[in-house]
């Protein structure tokens, strides 16, 4: 028995993101250190103080979902969020060996962490250019100029339902299914959730993970107004530089991934690859500001040592760390103290690192796109690099993975996740032993 109740494995995975559109190619761009952060390229970004994001460079995301599965509904229309959803969840079917078509879908759950997708620009400043009479708004003309320029189905991006509609209409998902709104703590939390329901005997299996696109001059504009993005526009494979002294602000970023999450003894009865362990879930709130974390480090440090006790596992196991890493001043350094009351003066010796120093920050798809890269820490016995990491900062000094991935064998490694307005989620992933 897990922490959870019933012992929660992983036996499938999915990603797309700004360094891969497969676990195999984000694995080896990971290692070998590159990144996926560029100028925009999916509007001009000319004027905006913040012209770089991490975006997938596919011109047809439709191309990404494989054609082995059953169609799912809106499958061929322009959600970006919605597509990469999918996208990444037929690959981790795909991996797991499940099919949709032979389950009983009462025993299956959906669980996403998502945001609210690409906002419709163009219909909108359209609209709100035919909406002006004798230089004063007009608010029928406005909603008229909706009807007239609008896609109504990137409109409905606003709502955060679609995917996981898509999803279960597509592929026969009849057990509960959530979505999880706590910004870039969503998909961790996400995670952690529905292992209760496996745990608790709810259903046998749920895809979760999480989905986010919000590289538009809206999602630029508005991280920009609360500064805290990076604005190198001149070096844009520079600009996110978790814990170094110098950085600036995250990068902000576009990507999904799934993760099936399985009863151990259904998986074993069916002969599937196991993964990992999820063995344990910590969460915490700071209640302290909307966009700074609490500076004490209390909060995030009691998610980690939840997630550690829920999985029966002392401080002192712990292999490496995969931080939140943002590349902001205040969240770095408050990460670092955190660490340091969770592993005590152990945590000089244990690697952490940031994969969003290659692929930005995805908000509410980063927990599980850095959940699956914890999880091939562990398969691989391999640490990424925190990219761009070159000036010490006295604030933040841990091993931080310098430059270059490292060879490191690892069975337990803490995966954290810390949202706007202070939700801390920490992940334990473990190395799977059969009891």
């Amino acid at each position: 028995m897990g922490g959870f109740g019933r012992k929660v494995v992983v036996t499938g995975m999915g990603t797309v993101n700004p360094v891969g559109k497969s676990i195999d190619e984000y694995w080896a761009n990971l290692i070998q250190g590159h990144s996926g952060i560029d100028r925009i390229q999916s509007f001009d970004p000319d004027g905006y103080p913040v012209q770089i994001a991490g975006e997938i460079k596919e011109p047809d995301l439709r191309s990404l979902i494989t054609p082995d599965l059953p169609p799912c509904p809106t499958s061929s229309v322009p959600h970006r969020t919605v597509l990469l959803g999918i996208a990444a969840s037929g690959q981790a079917l795909l991996e797991s060996g499940l099919d949709p078509r032979s389950w009983n879908p009462n025993r299956v759950g959906l669980y996403f962490g998502v945001g609210i997708g690409t906002l419709d620009f163009p219909s909108l400043t359209a609209a709100v250019r035919d909406s002006f009479e004798d230089e004063k708004l007009s608010i029928p003309r406005f909603m008229n100029g909706l009807l007239e320029h609008g896609n109504p189905y990137l409109e409905s991006e606003l709502d955060t339902d679609p995917v996981l509609d898509a999803i279960s209409q597509g592929w026969n998902i009849g057990g509960p299914h959530s979505i999880s709104l706590t910004a870039c703590a969503a998909s961790a939390q996400a995670i952690g959730e529905a292992c209760y329901w496996i745990g608790q005997g709810k259903v046998d299996i749920v895809l979760s993970g999480g989905t986010h696109a919000i590289v538009d001059p809206f999602g630029i504009t508005g991280f920009g107004h609360l500064t805290a993005l990076s604005n190198r526009n001149d070096d844009p494979q520079g600009a996110s530089r978790p814990f170094d002294k110098d950085r600036d602000g995250f990068v902000l970023g576009e990507a999904a991934g799934t993760l099936i999450l399985e009863a151990e003894e259904h998986a074993l009865e069916r002969g599937a690859e196991i993964h990992v362990e999820v063995a344990g879930f910590g969460l915490s709130t700071d209640a302290y500001r909307v966009t700074d974390p609490d500076p004490t480090a209390e909060s995030p440090a009691r998610a980690m040592s939840r997630a550690l006790e829920l999985a029966q596992i002392p401080a002192d196991s712990v292999d490496a760390v995969n931080a939140h890493g943002t590349s902001t001043q205040a969240n770095d350094r408050v990460e670092t103290m955190a660490i340091k009351k969770v592993l005590g003066d152990r945590a000089y010796s244990v690697p952490v690192h940031s994969v969003k120093s290659m692929t930005g920050h995805s908000i509410a798809a980063a927990g599980v796109v850095e959940a699956i890269a914890a999880i091939q820490t562990i398969r691989n016995g391999i640490v990424p690099s925190t990219l761009n990491y070159e000036t010490p900062d006295p604030d933040c000094d841990l091993d931080y993975v310098p430059k270059t991935a490292r060879e490191h064998n690892s069975k337990v490694v803490l995966s954290n996740s810390f949202g706007f307005g202070g939700q801390n989620v920490s992940l334990v992933l473990a190395e799977y032993r059969r009891c």
